[in-house]
């Protein structure tokens, strides 16, 4: 081998390059908008669109507060009022053969409309008549309109009839109990549906229910002395809005 004396044994080759520069980038838990160049106008966007929500939303619950509260201050609403006033029973028999119910249950219901501006539709009108539970009978009233600041008298509304009832060994026990008082816990229940009226407008349809707990003496059949003193007391009913 010759050695070239102009050599010293460095290398005079073509510079080496630097090792290339890698940037991380840490997962988010956002989008793909935060990891691109234009994650800031994207938030700007975002930030802007739920402070418009919020205000409309906030708006929409003022506007709806001062509609409530302008409404009772003009119309003072009050709630109807319902009293089942009297309710004679001359049958009340039921056969442990056959679980038939024979009844003979006549009422009278009071409706008292307080409101001085606001009228009633009463488009539907159905009482129910139960007994441990269990519905016996019903009948409905025709449709009616009730006025501003109005009592509706619906009397001699009669529940006449036989049904099968099946009330178990306590259900004829308690039977036998309000049989020797000859005093029976029956329960009315009226179901309506109803419109207001204020003015020209008429509401939408609403549809509350009435339950009353009804102690009702029998007035016939063979009776102890002492039971021609029971009177039936004047029951207030209460309102269930079942809207």
């Amino acid at each position: 081998m010759t050695k070239q004396p102009h050599l010293n044994g460095a290398y005079y080759g073509p510079s080496i390059p630097p090792p290339p520069t890698t940037t991380y980038h840490s997962p988010g838990r956002g989008g793909s908008c935060c990891c691109n160049p234009f994650s800031c106008c994207c938030s700007c966007i975002f930030n802007c669109l739920c402070s418009c929500i919020l205000q409309i939303i906030c708006t929409i619950l003022v506007i709806l507060a001062l509609f409530t509260l302008l409404f009772w201050f003009i119309f003072r609403p009050n709630m109807l009022k319902f009293y089942t006033t009297n309710a004679t029973l001359t049958q009340f028999n039921f056969n442990t053969n056959n679980n038939t119910l024979y009844y003979n249950l006549a009422l009278n219901v009071t409706i008292r409309n307080p409101n001085k501006r606001i009228g009633i539709y009463y488009d539907a009108f159905e009482l129910r008549g139960l007994y441990e539970g269990k519905r016996f009978g019903s009948t409905n009233v025709q449709p009616f309109y009730q006025g501003h600041k109005n009592s509706t008298f619906l009397e001699n509304v009669v529940l006449k009839g036989q049904s099968v009832l099946v009330l178990g060994d306590d259900g004829i026990s308690e039977y036998n109990k309000d049989k020797d008082e000859e005093k029976y816990d029956v329960d009315l229940k009226i179901y309506l549906r109803l419109r207001f009226k204020v003015g020209l407008i008429k509401s939408s349809k609403f549809k509350p229910r009435i339950n009353c707990g009804l102690k009702v003496p029998l007035t016939s059949g063979n009776r102890t002395s002492s039971s021609y003193d029971l009177k039936f007391e004047s029951t207030k009913c209460g309102l269930d809005w079942n809207l």
